[in-house]
């Protein structure tokens, strides 16, 4: 078996930041894995000239899957169209397809526009759940920086039908995925987990809200039955502290928000998206399109790209190890 982490990288929407962060961070990336952009070549030169770089890095291992699928007359940086939806589809695809045929071991996505993405048609609110129909699988959305690991239960959709979506079903296996990735992905061997209720101070024992005590409380019970050590609900503002103490090594949020807020707060620079419940290791950087910077690639932190791409050969890494 060949030891070396083979990464697939996406570079999400050609006409956004994706192209050059891809670029950026593989220039900075040490040679501890095998890289294949999955994109447009032509694309990619431009980003590379847009950087001031005329090749890849001399030495690195970085092939170039090459879908030919951007219109280089009409091409322009920091444009939302349905093409360019449409292209950043494909390169999922093609991913999907190589992961199939066992030419990469995990995949980092760079970012997708939801705007162009359902303009050409696909009616997926993220990558989440793209991979979500195209495997017909369940995944976990987990968020995570240096300081802070957090799972969602619930992702894009308005925060009126956060209620609504909201199960005990739902919330056991979020907590039971994010339980298991804990111990086989970062080996700590008894993950603490913190559970966020829904409503201000976790409801006030029902004079606030419902969903605490008819939903949450009963399932972190059974959870607990089972050895899925989880506390609350606890007021999200309290369980997102103590985690970024050091006191949990997870917290499970109500909904996106609740997430992304603390996270960027934190550490925006190292944010990066796990997706688990797949049959591979997905990762991607915590940052959208930025089509206002595209054109300026030179201004934009890859931090995020980096971290997204470390975080993928060091769980691939992990999983081959096993």
């Amino acid at each position: 078996m060949n030891s070396r982490i083979r990464v697939g990288i996406t570079i999400g929407d050609p006409s956004g930041i994706g192209p050059a962060m891809a670029v950026k961070a593989l220039a900075r990336a040490k040679d501890s894995a095998d890289f294949i952009i999955i994109g447009d070549s032509w694309v990619l030169d431009r980003a590379r000239e847009k950087l001031g770089q005329r090749s890849k890095a001399k030495g690195q291992r970085v092939e170039v899957a090459d879908l030919q699928n951007v219109n280089r007359k009409s091409f322009r940086f920091g444009r939302v169209k349905a093409e360019y939806g449409r292209a950043s589809i494909e390169y999922l695809g093609a991913a999907l397809e190589l992961i199939r045929r066992r030419e990469i071991d995990c995949l980092v996505t760079g970012p997708i526009s939801k705007e162009a993405v359902n303009a050409a048609g696909y009616k997926y609110a993220g990558h989440t759940d793209f991979f979500a129909a195209r495997l017909r699988a369940k995944p976990v959305m987990m968020l995570l920086n240096e300081r802070l690991k957090i799972s969602l239960v619930t992702r894009h959709i308005p925060l009126k039908e956060v209620s609504a979506r909201l199960s005990a079903q739902e919330f056991s296996r979020v907590a039971t995925a994010t339980h298991a990735a804990l111990k086989k992905l970062f080996l700590i061997r008894r993950p603490r987990i913190a559970a966020c209720g829904v409503n201000p101070h976790a409801s006030d024992n029902g004079l606030i809200g419902s969903e605490e005590n008819a939903i949450l409380a009963p399932a972190i019970k059974a959870l607990k039955k089972r050895a899925v050590a989880v506390e609350g609900p606890l007021s999200a503002d309290v369980a997102l502290h103590r985690a970024y103490s050091g006191e949990f090594d997870a917290v499970i949020a109500a909904y996106h928000d609740q997430a992304l807020i603390p996270l960027k707060l934190s550490s925006n620079r190292s944010g990066i998206n796990l997706t688990l419940g797949l049959p591979f290791i997905r990762t991607s950087p915590l940052h959208g399109t930025a089509f206002d910077l595209a054109a300026r690639p030179d201004l934009a932190d890859p931090g995020s790209m980096i971290a997204a791409l470390k975080l993928a050969v060091q769980c691939a890494s992990q999983l081959k190890r096993d």
